[in-house]
């Protein structure tokens, strides 16, 4: 009877023993596993990191624009003092414009600057736009960056801010200067782009889809307005003394897309054999390209607009429209911020500064991935 009480003993502790090893192995895999788990989760938000890096990386081209601008600009004001500024655009009616605004309330969160944007009801009305100007310039602003509907509608509201000892700062399209200078007014400082370079560049990539040559026909803007005139002519000159090229028609749309269609269906009608179409800029563009497809005609004909509009860059993916001519709105109203802070400071500024170009094209469009 002992020698069995012995046995079921050492039974009993040999059972115990098994299941306490088991366990410990069940509990070091499980460690393993849970180890393994960590550091899959943890590979796994690394590779995330790295996605999440790589999308916000800024396209090579507007680091490119963003070094040529900042160079002009040196030195730099002082950051972090609080000023308000007040921009003046054009129209909310634009792509372009509501782009440019959205840009500069988020340039002027990042600078730690007050930027309160304000427009013209519709790119026409210029009477507005000088009216919207009058009242800003009684308000506490220490500069005003404005952007005219053509290059005189303003001068009376920059007078005035001449009065009022308001710094103020034109971006893009051009106040007559010597209209201005004859008024006894002036300018505090001039940021732009130069819009007959614009032109010629436009012209000359397009011609490289045209190795035939043949007729061209130039959409313009609001008749007056910098931007248009100097597009328009700087295109022109390409044109003009391309051996092979004719050019048949320079209309003004006026920005107007409705007018931009109009326009395009009456000069392939008149001109059935038209091979190139410049619009200045991309909402008469992609009513031209528009007008061509509902004639079954887009074949063949080239067209190109300016700004890069979103629309703009997924009608060119789509192989629609051919080209556009750009510049970054994020640097741009980055710099004209910069330039009014370094003015409302008290540095002078002698020169205008000037924002590099680039050309968008079907074959680099790919380039532009990212592009702001």
């Amino acid at each position: 009877m002992k020698e069995k009480k012995v046995i079921s003993l050492l039974l009993v502790v040999v059972m115990l023993l098994v299941i306490t090893v088991g366990c410990a192995n069940t509990a070091d895999v499980k460690e393993e596993e849970s180890k393994g788990n960590v550091e899959e989760n943890k590979e796994a938000k690394d590779e995330s990191s790295e996605e999440i890096e790589i999308s916000d990386e800024i396209n090579p081209k507007i680091k490119e624009i963003e070094e040529v601008l900042m160079s002009q600009l040196e030195p730099l004001p002082e950051m972090g003092k609080g000023e308000n500024v007040g921009v003046l655009i054009i129209s909310l009616t634009n792509p372009f414009w509501a782009n440019m605004m959205d840009k500069y309330e988020k340039a002027g969160d990042e600078l730690g600057i007050n930027v309160e944007v304000l427009s013209a009801p519709t790119e026409g009305d210029t009477t507005s736009q000088l009216e919207t100007l009058d009242g800003m310039v009684v308000k506490e602003y220490d500069s005003i960056i404005l952007s005219p509907i053509d290059g005189n509608n303003l001068i009376p509201g920059i007078i005035r801010a001449n009065q009022a000892e308001v710094p103020v700062i034109n971006l893009g399209p051009g106040v007559n200067m010597d209209g201005l200078a004859e008024q006894g007014g002036y300018l505090d400082g001039i940021i732009t782009v130069d819009f007959v370079n614009q032109g010629k560049v436009v012209a000359e990539d397009m011609l490289k889809y045209m190795p035939d040559g043949g007729k061209v026909a130039i959409i313009q803007g609001l008749p007056g307005a910098g931007q248009s005139e100097g597009r328009t002519n700087g295109a022109k000159s390409v044109f003009e003394n391309t051996e092979g090229v004719e050019l048949v028609s320079v209309q003004p749309a006026d920005w107007d897309r409705n007018k931009a269609y109009d326009i395009a269906t009456n000069l392939i009608q008149a001109h059935p054999d038209l091979k190139g179409i410049f619009a200045a800029n991309d909402v008469m563009a992609l009513a031209a390209v528009e007008a061509l497809e509902a004639a079954g005609m887009k074949d063949g004909v080239v067209v190109y607009g300016v700004d890069f509009t979103g629309e703009a860059q997924e009608s060119i993916l789509a192989g629609k429209l051919d080209g556009s001519i750009t510049y970054s709105p994020t640097v741009y109203t980055k710099a004209a911020l910069l330039l009014s802070l370094k003015i409302s400071q008290g540095q002078e500024i002698t020169e205008p500064v000037y924002c590099p170009l680039v050309i968008v094209n079907k074959d680099n469009i790919n380039e532009f991935n990212g592009w702001e």
